[in-house]
């Protein structure tokens, strides 16, 4: 039995699927195997930030109902970088120690985050600045976190996007139309490849493979001469315009965001191919919906292995699924890169083979 500890748990960046499984099996784990103290840090790094820390206690009833809830029961944020942290007068701070000094506050002795990529690089920057032990956990539903073979709510997202697919299908056939279904993905085609292949798209877009529109008509072309009067197509908000660049979105601000590549080729195609179509746009229906039973399986594991890491004291590491099974990596490692959709890998092979075409 490891001594004592109180260990703080944050959820950072995009909510998804199966946040709450992963806090579930954190304070499970802590609370009857080692007897700790779980605190539930609010809003991210917004929560260490506060005077006083905006911290909850998470016990077995607090936790006993989370598998299926939605979301994050800790709220997390995406925004409001602590190193350059926007202040009510417009200038900006660095926040970094206030965010130490909460932990300190709090009396924790270790700190689980889930975050993607770059919610993983930020919380590490500030561990090793403030003197804080970290444990990671990879979450985010474009699965592109380095190292490790899945992360929580990619599952969810997937079968949200499969779905979407299957019943595009019958209205498509109904209006011999083509339909043109947009996921998510910032970096990566994750959620367009694997969705496209399991609900049997005829075109599959990733950032990954670049593309031409002729290519695409010519696939539409066929199937009509075959007597197939429509088609489907799934593509990632990364992929670009047939130029290079990237189809955003104007926000408040003059802010930039990934979107609009469904209507970008809806109106190229039809103009190209003679074909009606229309366009989805799934957005964040992506990472809502009950986490699938791979997701809450993955959250738990991923919970039960980082209480374990903090009893060995082995800090600095990040929980990843590899081989089938729950190992861990130094997080340097797996924020170094992403993990992007290899072209020449089985997924892409296996589309090719099913004669699904990428554009190219």
């Amino acid at each position: 039995m490891a001594d004592f500890k109180r260990i703080g748990i944050l959820t950072s960046g995009g909510d998804c699927a199966g946040l709450n499984a992963v806090i579930r099996a954190v304070v499970r784990h802590a609370v009857e195997h080692y007897g700790w103290e779980v605190l539930g840090i609010r809003n991210a790094t917004l929560g260490l930030m506060g005077h006083p820390p905006d911290a909850i206690d998470l016990t077995l009833d607090t936790v006993d109902s989370l598998l299926l809830r939605v979301g994050t029961m800790l709220g997390t944020t995406n925004k409001g970088d602590p190193f350059a942290f926007p202040m009510p007068d417009g200038t900006k701070q660095d926040r970094s120690q206030d965010i130490a000094d909460g932990y300190s506050k709090l009396g924790l002795d270790a700190l689980i985050g889930i975050g993607g990529d770059g919610s993983l690089a930020i919380l590490r920057r500030l561990a090793q600045q403030g003197n804080m032990n970290l444990i990671g956990i990879p979450k985010t539903i474009d699965n592109d976190v380095n190292m490790t073979e899945l992360s929580i709510g990619f599952d969810t997202a997937v079968n949200i996007a499969t779905e979407s697919l299957d019943r595009l299908h019958f209205t498509a056939a109904s209006h011999s139309r083509v339909m043109i279904l947009e996921v998510m993905g910032r970096d990566a085609g994750h959620i367009a490849l694997t969705a496209g292949i399991a609900g049997g798209a005829h075109v599959i877009l990733i950032p990954e493979i670049s593309y031409r529109l002729k290519s695409i008509c010519e696939i539409i072309a066929q199937r009509q001469r075959m007597g197939q009067n429509f088609s489907i197509i799934i593509v990632s908000e990364a992929v670009c315009g047939e130029d290079g660049c990237k189809i955003t979105k104007d926000l408040h601000g003059n802010e930039q965001r990934l979107g609009g590549i469904g209507q970008y080729l809806a109106e190229r195609i039809s103009a190209c191919s003679g074909a009606e179509t229309r366009v989805t746009v799934l957005g964040h229906i992506q990472r809502g919906g009950i986490p699938s039973p791979r997701d809450r399986v993955l959250g738990s594991a991923f919970g039960v292995a980082a209480v374990d890491l903090i009893a060995e004291n082995q800090f600095d590491r990040m929980v990843v699924w590899k081989n089938r099974e729950v190992s861990s990596v130094p997080i340097l490692d797996a924020i170094s890169d992403y993990c992007c959709v290899d072209p020449n890998g089985t997924l892409v092979k296996t589309a090719r083979g099913l004669g699904i075409c990428f554009g190219d």
